[in-house]
């Protein structure tokens, strides 16, 4: 079960992760900061585990993965939006962080809601409403990468198994 919180459209990296973190590369650090300009003290009350909710092209603006690293720093467990920034939604996914798309979702959940997220169904269980939505499932490959934590760590398995094979 994690808590929601929600975000409106056009939410850039900038405001994900204010610019003068950018020297900062330990994404637990950098996790301390999210929303910082958007929302003061967010980051103190977000919780390992929660989910972000937004709406269109969430993400958009800079290239650097400082963003995800923060949201992943955080302890974010999923983002649910209407859309990414194609930058964005390639970094998330290449760190394990599952950037889901399902605009109902994101229509039917509000701030503070509970939700679970399954991967391997494509499907959001709204607990506070007691409705489930379906997405896009992910092919293999992504959701092994998201299992493993990220494209490096699936990369580095996969040298691992040719080893011993």
């Amino acid at each position: 079960m994690a808590k929601c919180w929600k975000f409106g459209d056009n939410i850039s990296t900038d405001e994900i992760i204010p610019v003068q973190y950018m020297v900062v590369v330990d994404p637990r650090e950098l996790g301390t900061h999210i929303m910082e300009n958007v929302r003061p003290g967010f980051a103190g009350q977000f919780q390992t585990g929660d989910i972000i909710v937004a709406g269109e092209n969430y993400g958009y603006g800079s290239s650097r993965e400082h963003a995800v690293w923060a949201l992943k720093g955080a302890g974010t467990s999923a983002v649910i939006a209407r859309s990414y920034a194609r930058i964005f939604y390639r970094n998330a996914l290449n760190i394990g962080l599952p950037a889901i798309i399902c605009p109902e979702a994101v229509d039917g959940i509000e701030e503070g809601d509970s939700v679970e997220v399954d991967l391997e169904k494509g499907t959001i269980h709204h607990l506070t409403k007691g409705v489930t939505y379906s997405f896009p499932l992910f092919p293999s490959f992504l959701r092994e990468i998201m299992e493993n934590g990220g494209l490096i760590e699936t990369l580095n398995a996969m040298d691992l198994k040719k080893r011993i094979d």
